[in-house]
């Protein structure tokens, strides 16, 4: 199935929930929408699925103009934030619903079921009732239901986001077997640059009702085509330093200063907007050629195995990723480390224009 969003807009009243959406989707490949909350995801979602209809635009699924079809005339699976089952069915009569409304035979139906529940582990629940079952089993059981009716588009809206961590590490892997394994189009929203950094395949960059870049989700990381597009792909956000190039050094407005590397030795003397995120700074001093950051700790946050050190250097505020478990005393001072390489450079306009250097 072939599916192309074109000129697509979205107003409620005078709220723009999408602006210009123009996106196509193939077969056999899976796609993640990254925003921020009220991004405008689930409103793309929904003009996807049928459920509503653009203010203008038109949808194609394989060249013919679906735009206003109903989710009921289409082949769609939705799965939500909010795990949704009948509770006073069983598990099996859950997953079984969408088949039986289309009037499947028994046999047909029993062999979709119990394919769909071993996929998601959830076959020896099939007699229970959903208020027996845990909230990770629960959302296996809403994922079952979109599984087992072998559409050609599956929706899933945030669907692991009230699941605690190690449910959603769990379901979050067995959903990527699955995934490779249909030929439908899989398209799954998020608003964790590592959610959607784990599950591969293509993303797609929203803020604000609209696209802002699209492409092989590694590359669009470790690319971002805008400051905008960094800022969302980055967690914890991405560093941004104002500074100057003048001549063969770089001269940051927080007093920091280096030499310009290879990469910006194309550059005009000007001022630009420098990005470092945040995995990209050391505590320890690699090299010569590092330069160091002196700040004062405002905020010490431990991650599991690792620790973010928010700290103050000038009128900068930035963030380090320091592996292993730290603390550090709010005003206490620290010497952070980067290399020059590892900065992005992005023009007055918020354009990129240099990536850091492979390592």
């Amino acid at each position: 199935m072939s599916l192309k969003l074109k000129d697509i807009t979205k107003l409620v009243g005078h709220d723009v929930h999408l602006k210009d959406i123009n996106l196509e989707f193939e077969s056999s490949s899976r796609y993640v929408v990254l925003g921020r909350t009220l991004a405008g995801k689930t409103s793309l979602l929904r003009i996807m699925a049928g459920l509503d209809r653009p203010s203008s635009g038109s949808i194609f699924a394989e060249g013919q103009d679906v735009t206003g079809v109903s989710v009921r005339k289409r082949s769609i699976a939705m799965v939500y934030q909010q795990f949704i089952n009948y509770p006073s069915q069983t598990i099996y009569e859950n997953i079984a619903s969408p088949l039986k409304i289309h009037g499947l035979h028994k046999d047909e139906i029993n062999k979709r079921v119990m394919e769909a529940a071993s996929m998601l582990h959830i076959e020896h629940l099939l007699d229970r009732l959903p208020v027996e079952l845990s909230g990770g089993q629960q959302q296996r059981t809403a994922i079952a239901r979109a599984l087992v009716k072998n559409v050609n588009l599956l929706l899933l809206d945030e669907p692991l986001v009230n699941l605690d961590y190690k449910l959603r590490e769990e379901l979050r892997d067995e959903l990527q077997k699955i995934f490779i394994q249909r030929d439908s189009v899989v398209v799954y929203t998020t608003t964790e640059p590592t959610e959607a950094l784990m599950l591969g395949g293509s993303v797609i960059v929203m803020d604000e009702g609209r696209v802002l870049q699209v492409g092989p989700t590694a590359e669009v990381y470790q690319n971002p085509s805008t400051t905008r597009v960094a800022e969302v792909f980055s967690d914890p956000p991405i560093n941004f330093m104002d500074g100057e190039i003048t001549d063969s050094q770089v001269r940051m407005k927080s007093g920091l200063n280096f030499s310009i590397t290879t990469a910006m030795n194309n550059l005009e003397p000007g001022h630009y907007t420098f990005g470092i995120r945040s995995n990209r700074l050391s505590m320890t001093c690699g090299s010569d050629d590092h330069a160091c950051i002196v700040g004062e700790v405002g905020l010490s946050e431990i991650n599991g195995s690792e620790t973010f050190i928010h700290f103050k250097h000038g009128n900068e505020l930035l963030v380090v990723q320091d592996d292993g478990v730290h603390m550090h005393r709010v005003g206490n001072t620290v010497s952070v480390y980067v290399h020059p390489r590892n900065f992005y450079v992005f023009n007055s306009a918020g354009n990129l224009l240099i990536s850091p250097e492979n390592d």
